[in-house]
């Protein structure tokens, strides 16, 4: 089997997607994803469980057998739930050979096995009779296929499969339904991430403004969602058009259609103003009364704000209108949802669809290229005028009148700031074809077609032939960090200052070997290290903040560092408690493991790594970069007893 895993281009610092084979070291790429951020939702999981509970007891009832069928079990936790809750047999479905490796040991570990078969298949892959994977149909259909978009996963093809082949009709389903919402919004700052603003630069001739291409400014844009903590933005950065809207339901105890659609809901605006965004989240009941809920809704549309789970791996959907649309309060309009087998996506009529004729509208395609190159933050980055004033500020203290400067980023726009503040000559490298079609369209549109050098190469390849011979008097790159996320999303509480470890002076040659530095950073308050098995209730005998448990904080008041940086900009830390290592070096990560407090315990297969970008800004421009460092500790309840368990994770800041 071989999968697509994503990497950062230690060169331009963006994401590039290789091939690994068989061969690859998958349990990497588990401790990136949100398994563990998953199994530690407790919400989640208690709803789950009544869900599940609540089906077996009908099922049994009716004076049947409980027969599930779990798709898409991972860890194998709903399987082993549902066998708890009085359930005869279990068929696990999973497709990723790792994931399904490690649900066997899970099951086999926790005494499972003679009432759970994993089947290390896609679910349309299954069979169904005497010599395939399940002798009978099963009555009782549990999924836990749901990504923040709901359907982004594959959850409809999967359904629609299912109840064709898998289940019986009528079937018990955990989540029984689900429903979709939506909130029309006027919002510049979530609009910077979905168009290009015109940038001004104060030059000594005056103010110069960079302006998008007509392309850019028609181009209905991309149709991924874009998700995000919706309750750490604040109030202030939208205003609300409409109240919250039912858009869609879906009915997972029935047959599930992946056919295109689209739902239509009539409102009146609460207010005039530019329709540009609609925020978008669901709900799951996991019985037919839909006594049992479990709701992504931010705090200001939550029926208990106080209830509020966080979890990273469901969140809130952005979606950008194709073009932004007046509207007038009081004066009726229609938002409409669209949705395939895999996406979803808005559009903004003044009638009803099923009035105009418009019942299914195509999928927003970027004919621009802009939105295929830039990711939202990205959009977002070029868009901040304040992060430009600074570029300017910093440039301005390098630039000569006979500077020939040469910018390393594919699609930066430093190379028109460094024109305008009168650069002699400007080269720019796009290593790819469309960010070089992308940067044509943007010089063309501002006229600069013709005073800047696009070199489409990769940066390690370039010669000084290139330059057309000339010595280039200033080099530099933009900060562009490979998406990291931001770290305003995470509500976590800093354990000491912020402590500078390394300063890069990018005057000078990068040097051929890695860098060493170490020291130690002290605590303001104590804390314990650790974390434990979320497969399955916690077994250790060790009873809760013990002596022993507080190891940590009462042996030593300060935590041992090492930092290594090296050319690859996107550094891991890795099943760290104290002391912790740090650096961009993965065999030493995967090598330093200290070792963990008495009672706690680790699943290898969750070895949790927290993503530790190196944040840079304007200070590259003058040839310096400061690494500073922050520990923050994450307290999450345990997803069974509920009691707290110290996690320590380590953020690069």
């Amino acid at each position: 089997m071989k999968v697509f895993c994503g990497r950062a281009n230690p060169v331009t610092g963006s994401v590039e997607w290789q091939e690994e084979d068989e061969q690859y070291d998958y349990h990497q790429e588990i401790a990136r994803s949100s398994y563990a951020d998953m199994l530690h939702d407790k919400d989640r999981n208690i709803k789950y469980y009544q869900g599940i509970r609540a089906a077996v007891s009908r099922v049994k009832d009716r004076g049947q057998k409980a027969l599930v069928l779990d798709i898409g079990t991972g860890t194998g936790l709903l399987s082993m739930m549902a066998v708890t809750a009085g359930a005869d047999f279990c068929y696990a479905v999973e497709v990723f050979k790792p994931m399904a490796d490690a649900a066997v040991k899970i099951v086999e570990k926790n005494g499972f096995s003679d009432k759970i078969k994993v089947i290390n298949k896609h679910s349309t892959e299954v069979t169904v009779g005497l010599d395939g994977d399940m002798p009978c149909r099963a009555n009782i259909l549990i999924t836990e296929l749901f990504d923040t978009e709901l359907i982004g996963e594959g959850a409809l093809p999967s359904y629609e499969h299912a109840h064709r082949h898998l289940v019986q009709e009528n079937c018990e389903a955990v989540p029984h339904r689900a429903t979709v919402y939506a909130q029309l919004v006027e919002s510049k700052k979530m609009w910077s991430w979905n168009k290009l603003f015109p940038i001004r630069v104060q030059t000594k001739r005056g103010e110069q403004v960079i302006v998008p291409p007509s392309e850019l400014e028609r181009c209905p844009g991309a149709p991924s969602v874009c998700d995000i903590q919706l309750n750490q933005v604040s109030p202030t950065d939208f205003t609300v058009l409409s109240n919250v809207l039912p858009m869609f339901s879906v009915d997972f105890s029935k047959q599930v259609s992946s056919s295109a659609a689209c739902h239509s809901r009539q409102f009146d605006p609460l207010a005039s103003g530019q329709a540009q965004v609609v925020l978008s989240w669901w709900d799951i009941e996991m019985d037919p009364e839909g006594k049992i809920k479990c709701t992504m809704a931010p705090f200001w549309a939550h029926t208990d704000p106080q209830e509020l789970q966080w979890r990273d791996h469901w969140m809130q959907c952005v979606y950008f209108l194709p073009q932004e649309e007046p509207v007038t309060q009081g004066s009726a309009v229609c938002l409409v949802a669209h949705h395939d087998d895999y996406c979803v996506w808005y559009s903004l009529q003044r009638t009803s669809p099923e009035k105009n004729g418009r019942v299914h509208a195509l999928r927003p395609v970027c004919d621009c290229q802009a939105h295929l190159l830039w990711n939202r933050p990205r959009f977002g980055e070029i868009n901040d005028q304040e992060r430009t004033d600074q570029y300017v500020q910093a440039l301005r203290t390098v630039l000569k009148p006979d500077s020939v400067c040469l910018c390393v980023s594919d699609g930066s726009l430093l190379c028109m700031l460094v024109h305008h503040l009168g650069a002699e000559q400007v080269f720019t490298i796009e290593s790819s074809a469309a960010s070089h079609r992308l940067m044509k369209k943007i010089f063309k549109a501002n006229h600069l077609e013709d005073k800047i050098n696009v070199v489409e190469k990769r940066p390690e390849l370039l010669t000084s032939a290139d330059l057309e011979g000339k010595k280039h008097a200033l080099d530099f790159r933009e900060s562009k960090e490979a998406e990291p996320h931001p770290l305003w999303e995470y509500p976590c509480r800093s354990l000491s200052e912020p402590q500078q470890i390394l300063t890069f002076d990018f005057q000078q040659p990068v040097p051929p070997q890695l860098l060493h530095a170490e020291g130690s950073i002290k605590l303001r308050r104590r804390t314990v290290a650790g974390t434990h098995t979320a497969s399955r209730p916690c077994t250790s005998s060790a009873p809760r903040w013990t002596p022993e448990r507080r190891w940590a904080a009462l042996r030593q008041s300060a935590m041992s560092w090492s930092s290594i940086p090296a050319l690859e900009m996107l550094p891991w830390i890795s099943r760290c408690q104290t002391p912790w290592a740090m650096g961009t070096d993965p065999h030493l990560l995967r090598n330093k493991v200290a070792r963990e407090a008495p009672g706690s315990e680790w699943c290898d297969f969750l070895g949790r790594k927290v993503k530790a970008p190196l944040f840079s800004g304007p200070g590259l421009a003058s040839g310096c970069r400061d690494l500073f460092l922050c520990i923050f500790a994450l307290s999450a309840p345990c997803s069974w007893c509920g009691g707290q368990h110290g996690l320590l994770d380590e953020f690069g800041a």
